[in-house]
């Protein structure tokens, strides 16, 4: 409501622009909220938070002070910011993918865990809190981690054979995730059941009957007998319950390669 009384006559929007003058070296107006306007809520979100130092000094103004109870709230404030923390992780996977002109399969294994680990950490921190609002965020973030967890669910042993075989083939990662995974579940990356040796043994079988048989002209075993189950495990595994998503880090990786 305020950025269209702000931006109601050119008076107005120079005298929002005036207030910014001091701090700021290029001015900005409130955008007004159309549904067509924004492609993500956080946007929505931070574009407002920006403005709202100097959305306060107009409404300082005497001409202005009818719309004062219209100015959001420091606990309001402090609630945009919850929600722009839990939003964040999921518009940099958004941006970094989108800027890659490289191949970016061996990275979502990395990308779901790094979302589910964000999450699982805010609900950590969400777990016991009695305001309403805390409530209603958890209760939110929990119906997003499913849905985030049922996509990750429905990697066939294909699918996730081929995941783990472009990230053990990333020379920049190999088995790092996995040694993590199994590090943060307190197991030993040499034990038979660990994360690390599971996927190694089953990448080792998967060029050995996919590739090298194949070239001697042997029987090829069917992928079944290499996979007995979803090779792509849940984010709990790291244990960490925190992102490790980089919010200023948006460069291509087109060098590396």
């Amino acid at each position: 409501m305020l950025a269209v009384l702000i931006m109601l006559t050119p008076g107005r929007r120079n005298e929002f622009i005036d207030c910014q003058k001091a701090n700021v070296h290029n001015a900005v107006l409130p955008i007004m909220d159309v549904k067509t306007r924004w492609n993500s809520t956080l946007v929505l979100l931070e574009y407002p938070y920006r403005l709202w130092e100097f959305t306060g000094k107009w409404l300082q103004n005497p001409k202005f002070s009818e719309y004062r109870p219209l100015f959001t709230t420091q606990d309001e404030w402090t609630i945009v910011k919850y929600v722009m923390e839990v939003l964040r992780p999921f518009r940099y996977w958004t941006l970094w993918m989108s800027n890659r002109h490289t191949v970016t399969l061996h990275y979502v294994i990395t990308v779901y865990n790094d979302m589910l680990d964000h999450m699982d950490g805010m609900m950590w921190a969400l777990a016991k809190k009695k305001i309403q609002w805390k409530e209603d965020l958890f209760f939110a973030m929990k119906l997003a981690r499913q849905k985030v967890s049922k996509y990750y669910a429905e990697v066939i042993p294909m699918t996730a054979m081929l995941l783990i075989s472009t990230q053990i083939l990333d020379p920049f990662q190999k088995l790092r995730s996995f040694r993590n995974w199994d590090k943060g579940m307190d197991i030993n990356p040499e034990d038979e059941t660990s994360y690390t040796t599971q996927y190694q043994d089953a990448f080792l079988k998967y060029v050995e009957n996919e590739y090298c048989a194949k070239h001697r002209h042997a029987p090829v075993s069917t992928l079944e007998t290499v996979l007995s189950c979803n090779l792509v495990p849940s984010a709990t595994a790291s244990g960490s319950y925190q992102s490790s998503f980089d919010s200023y880090d948006l460069s291509s990786d087109d060098d590396e390669y």
